[in-house]
């Protein structure tokens, strides 16, 4: 029922006696009686009668405008084959909502490409929103869904909160009239505006009745707003002349958006609004949160596509300004339908923007600057393949409804009650782990994340390329711990502030292999250093001296479960009383310069000088040996007792 807003309706009765199909089909057509018009073109087609292009495309645009996606991609196959690249947007863009109406989304998203391969900026916007919907697919939906059970086998749709506990909705179901009119387009009554109770638990709705005794007439009334205080009301209605539709000199009938009092259950002191023209149609009136801006839809001139989306400031004193065209960045060549505006997002229907198919619900958010960010879909269950409109959202309860004609429903259109899980609110802390000697990624990297407490809530691990993507709550602190069997372990504290979805990337942690810093000489594991020279007969610590040791500490301070013993050795000259003092010294000097830089004495079990009892080179006393041979026996050793508490890096 949403094509009543396409926006134009055609009431001509038309004489088709003693004329050709095709003539018939063509009136059928220009008056908008589909059903029919497809009638008198399978007869055509049945007596196998010449069909030119024009002929072809109505066909398809015809089950297109009954929503027979089925039927309509048929045909419109024939139609892009024969126009390729040349076709009009418009229906380029209803051929798209065909393929895709019928689960066909990969020839969809090719030609997409192609048609608009020279159109940098809408590809971009393409990318953004199909991103956006694969990043949905593959996560929980955060909406539940449920069909009303006050639905029909007609059109139902628009459900609309009113008061605290009712909702207003609008369908063509045969109550509502009693000389049932019936809407040539697709052969149901019109419409009529209705008002239910709400049960605030289930989001279900009972005691079904008219709205307002004056709304409704023998023609189309529906689509309303209203004020905050529920005392005014805006709707839309055709232009109706002595109580009949009006038609202009093409046997349109164009839609307007009036607005009024209530009173006594009635409508009082209505007026149309400035910006309606007899020309051309708006519809779909919404008001914002506080009512300070009305969006509607239209087709005045000078839009973007088939309907567009504006907005108009209304002032104090009830006057409304000119209105605005929401933008490019809302409206397409497509169509743009049913606004809904809260907390500074803009919800709306569109056939322009990536979808899933038929019409589809987008959210628009407003950014600093006051304008339109990318729209992106909101996924499904929300949306379908097929049409998906007049979505409302009541942010305090985070339930709201939509109307939709998919599949497994119970009539034209259906409204769905929806229930929205508060989303969790998060920032992604992303970045590589790497060797700090060989800048390589580290694979499968183990990863903890732990509370402010200490408590580990997660543990994951890098990509084979070293590559991790921590989904971390927003406002929070929590202490990362990254590692790897033969790698040290390392802490980062990360803060993530209040702002969702923020992405911190490329963060960096180096990890330390083990086997690196050390060495074996056979079941012995000592650190990995050069000779520790010190002065003549001296044991005071040299800044020659502090490089190798730094590299002792810099693994004790890595790996902190790492115990050690400090040997130290002399060569054989000098009196042996001697250098076994010297060594001692130096042992020990070694010892508190470690325990200076933090090294708990309990890591250094032992530092001890040996002299020149444990000669590596068999230099002994009265053997003549070189100099570089006595530098060997000249040695200061760090052996590894213990790795960590379990014995193992």
């Amino acid at each position: 029922m949403k094509k009543i807003f396409q926006i134009t309706i055609l009431l001509l009765s038309i004489s088709l006696f003693s004329q050709s199909n095709l003539e018939k089909a063509t009136k059928y057509y220009n008056t908008m009686q589909y059903k029919k018009a497809i009638e008198s073109y399978q007869k055509i087609i049945e007596k196998q009668e010449a069909t030119s292009h024009e002929t072809i495309f109505r066909i398809a645009n015809s089950y297109f405008y009954i929503n027979d996606y089925q039927n309509a991609k048929k045909w419109f196959d024939k139609v892009y084959e024969i126009q390729q690249k040349t076709m009009a947007e418009v229906n380029f863009l209803k051929y798209i909502e065909c393929l895709k109406a019928n689960r066909d989304n990969d020839k969809a998203n090719k030609i997409l490409k192609e048609y608009y391969k020279n159109n940098p900026n809408k590809l971009k916007t393409l990318a953004i929103q199909k991103k956006g919907l694969d990043s949905l697919n593959n996560q929980k939906s955060l909406f539940t869904v449920t069909n009303l059970s006050i639905n029909t086998p007609m059109s139902d749709f628009g459900a609309v909160k009113y008061g605290p506990n009712k909702i207003i909705f609008y369908s063509t179901r045969d109550t509502a009239k009693v000389n049932k009119k019936i809407y040539s387009w697709n052969e149901q009554p019109y419409l009529s505006t209705y008002v239910a109770e709400k049960n605030i638990s289930t989001g279900e709705v009972t005691n079904v009745n008219l709205f307002l005794d004056n709304l409704n007439s023998n023609y189309h009334e529906a689509t309303v707003a209203f004020s905050n205080d529920l005392e005014k009301i805006y709707f839309t209605s055709n232009y109706l002349k002595k109580n009949r539709i009006k038609i202009n000199r093409e046997g349109c009938s164009n839609m307007k958006i009036l607005r009024g009092n209530i009173k006594d259950n009635k409508i009082i002191k209505t007026e149309v609004l400035k910006f309606n023209d007899e020309e051309f149609s708006c519809a779909h009136p919404a008001l914002c949160d506080k009512g300070k801006y009305l969006f509607f839809v239209s087709d005045m001139p000078g839009g973007y596509g088939c309907t567009d989306i504006y907005y108009a400031e209304v002032f104090e004193d009830g006057t409304i300004n000119t209105p605005i065209n929401a933008g490019p960045m809302i409206n397409t060549a497509g169509r743009e339908m049913f606004p809904y505006f809260v907390d500074n997002t803009l919800y709306f229907s569109s056939d322009g923007h990536f979808g899933m198919g038929g019409l589809d619900i987008f959210e628009a958010k407003i950014d600093s600057k006051n304008t339109f960010e990318t729209p992106l879909n909101l996924g499904a269950p929300i949306n379908s393949n097929m049409d998906d409109f007049s979505f409302t959202f009541d942010k305090k309860e985070n339930n709201g409804y939509f109307s939709s004609n998919r599949s497994m429903g119970k009539g034209d259109d259906d409204i769905y009650y929806f229930i929205k899980e508060k989303p969790e609110l998060y920032q992604i802390y992303s970045g590589n782990v790497l060797d700090e000697t060989t800048k390589l990624p580290i694979p499968l990297a183990d990863i903890k994340i732990n509370d402010i407490f200490g408590d580990t809530i997660e543990t994951t691990k890098a990509d084979s390329l070293g590559f991790y993507k921590l989904k971390l709550p927003c406002k929070s602190e929590f202490k990362l711990n990254f590692s790897k069997p033969d790698y040290n372990s390392k802490n980062i504290v990360v803060k993530t502030d209040s702002i969702p979805l923020k992405e911190l990337k490329n963060n960096i942690v180096y990890l330390v292999n083990y086997n690196n810093l050390v060495v074996k000489e056979g079941d012995i594991e000592k650190v990995k250093i050069n000779p520790i020279y010190f002065d003549l007969d001296k044991y005071a610590i040299t800044s020659r001296a502090e490089i190798e040791l730094d590299k002792v500490f810099y693994l004790m301070n890595e790996f902190p479960d790492v115990i050690i013993k400090i040997e130290s050795h002399t060569d054989s000259r000098g009196s042996d009383s001697h250098n076994l003092t010297l060594s001692d010294n130096r042992a020990k000097a070694t010892q508190s310069y470690l325990l200076s830089k933090g090294i708990s004495p309990t890591r250094i079990i032992d530092a001890r000088g040996y002299g020149e009892t444990r000669l590596k080179i068999n230099c002994p006393n009265g053997v003549k040996c070189s100099e570089e041979q006595h530098a060997i026996n000249r040695r200061s050793d760090f052996i590894i007792i213990n790795k960590t508490k379990n014995g193992e890096i």
